[in-house]
């Protein structure tokens, strides 16, 4: 039970860590000042239950079909990639537009509609992205059930604080510092991954 709830923690920790600066956030937070809550969460949370599905199911595989010690050197250097990912930053000005027309857009949406449209959105915004490749990493070496359980409950919890103080915050921080310290927390992780692997491997 302890390393299924550990494997679970570490996957909350790392996706929460990785979808903060990501565009999906201001996705979200477009939706959230143009909608009612409610409709706009249900939409997160099943977007976030399939994206994050998708990459676990990827990763298992992968950690199925590989030797140990290869998918943790591979887990490692996915964390480094991830870092500098995260480092150089991904918020271009095409993204913050898209997200704004995308909260703009459709303004008399409400029910399904607006669910299905938010979670549509989302899955849109995150193909690709560094948080299914941080999930790719966990799942091919953590499991796939705490690993999904975890990122999903990660994704969601990162992007309701981007619903909820996301304007008050991004006056006060500064989106590099968040970059910085974001890509020096995934570099540590891939660091500590690869000696595992060749300590024990």
């Amino acid at each position: 039970m302890l390393p299924f709830l550990g494997a679970a923690a570490l996957a909350f920790g790392a996706i929460f860590v990785a979808e903060f600066g990501d565009k999906s956030q201001l996705l979200i937070l477009a939706f959230a000042t143009r909608y009612p809550a409610r409709p706009v969460v249900l939409g997160l949370v099943l977007a976030a239950a399939f994206i994050q599905g998708i990459s676990v199911a990827v990763g298992a595989v992968v950690g199925a079909a590989l030797p140990q010690t290869l998918v943790a050197v591979v887990s490692g250097i996915a964390f480094l990639a991830v870092a500098a990912w995260t480092l150089r930053g991904d918020d271009d000005e095409d993204d913050e537009h898209a997200a704004r027309g995308a909260g703009a857009s459709g303004r008399r949406l409400a029910g399904a509609g607006l669910v299905l449209t938010v979670a549509g959105t989302f899955v849109v915004g995150e193909l690709g992205d560094k948080t299914m490749l941080a999930t790719f990493a966990l799942a091919a070496s953590q499991g796939a059930l705490p690993t999904w359980i975890g990122s999903t409950a990660g994704e969601i919890a990162a992007n309701l604080v981007a619903v909820v103080v996301g304007r008050q915050v991004g006056h006060r921080l500064s989106p590099r510092v968040v970059r910085i310290g974001s890509a020096a927390l995934f570099a540590i992780a891939g660091v500590v991954v690869l000696i595992g692997a060749f300590t024990t491997g």
